[in-house]
């Protein structure tokens, strides 16, 4: 499912959309919402009723370019339309139940391309019940120049569990590699809160990471044993190091949450960081239990 309004940004989310949808053989739903806004002047209901068929027949036109502009970058693609009247974000949030997964672009109409991400992409991507896919950066409108590996951030949380089987199902569709990223900070180490030894072994502490990773990996590795895992395990903040490798990668899978408290309460920091900073798409998954 992908959401549109009209703009150019939205039609590179279109493009992903029809893209991931024609590689697993599924169709692909288009949705528009027509958001009203008040009319402070309006003497009389019917200029209400006006300017919501006017709503409505501009949404009804961006869905026909929508599906022109999905069918001729994929061809016998099947499509289906969804034009309702609300809130964009209630809308897209109510359409995606049973969606595979909902594509949004960065922002929309009024926004700046490759600024802050806008606030329906923010909203939909907190709070949906299915992974997300926000498109920015290096959209694919190209994906023969180049093929591009799928990176995704494991930390061992439940989050991120379901972000490592998402990623494995990227790069086996795609036929791309996977690297795996598992980043570990000495600050978690530093005695702020505890008592610790005068001189701590990092050497033993990256081995341990490095275990920790390689446990997280093992079971999908053999679910999908013809993708070929790159893992990496670096003492960083995972934020910073998953917008440094979206440079070269063709999508950044992260989880909802990490390991937070209030994890399973909207978007954790590191989530909320890629999106607003990445260079090419960005999935972001919630737990599934």
């Amino acid at each position: 499912m992908v959401g549109i309004d009209g703009s150019a940004a939205a039609l590179d989310a279109v493009r992903w959309g029809a893209d991931a949808a024609a590689r697993r053989g599924l169709p692909l739903r288009l949705v528009h919402a027509c958001a009203p806004v008040p009319l402070r002047h309006s003497r009389s209901t019917t200029d209400a009723a006006d300017h919501v068929d006017l709503l409505v027949d501009r949404g009804t036109q961006f869905l026909r370019e929508a599906v022109a502009f999905a069918t001729h970058a994929r061809p016998g693609l099947q499509t289906e339309v969804d034009l309702r009247v609300g809130h964009p974000v209630e809308v897209l949030l109510d359409a995606a139940t049973g969606a595979r997964v909902l594509v949004t672009a960065t922002r929309g109409v009024g926004g700046i391309r490759e600024a802050v991400l806008g606030s329906v992409s923010s909203a939909v991507a907190e709070h949906a019940g299915c992974p997300v896919v926000v498109v920015r950066g290096r959209d694919g409108a190209d994906p023969a120049a180049r093929v591009w590996p799928v990176v995704v951030g494991v930390d061992g949380t439940p989050a991120s569990e379901a972000a490592v089987a998402v990623a494995f199902e990227e790069a086996a569709v795609r036929g791309v590699s996977l690297l795996a990223v598992h980043t570990w900070s000495d600050v978690a180490f530093s005695g702020l809160w505890t008592a610790l030894p005068l001189v701590i072994d990092w050497d033993a502490v990256e081995a341990d990471e490095q275990r920790l990773l390689d446990e997280r990996l093992a079971g999908w590795q053999e679910k999908h044993p013809d993708v070929t895992v790159i893992r990496q395990v670096c003492r960083a903040r995972p934020a910073h190091r998953l917008v440094e490798l979206s440079h070269e990668a063709g999508l950044v899978v992260v989880g909802s949450r990490g390991h937070h408290r209030y994890a399973g309460v909207g978007l954790g920091s590191t989530s909320r960081a890629v999106l607003h900073a990445a260079h090419c798409p960005v999935a972001v998954v919630r737990p599934t239990r």
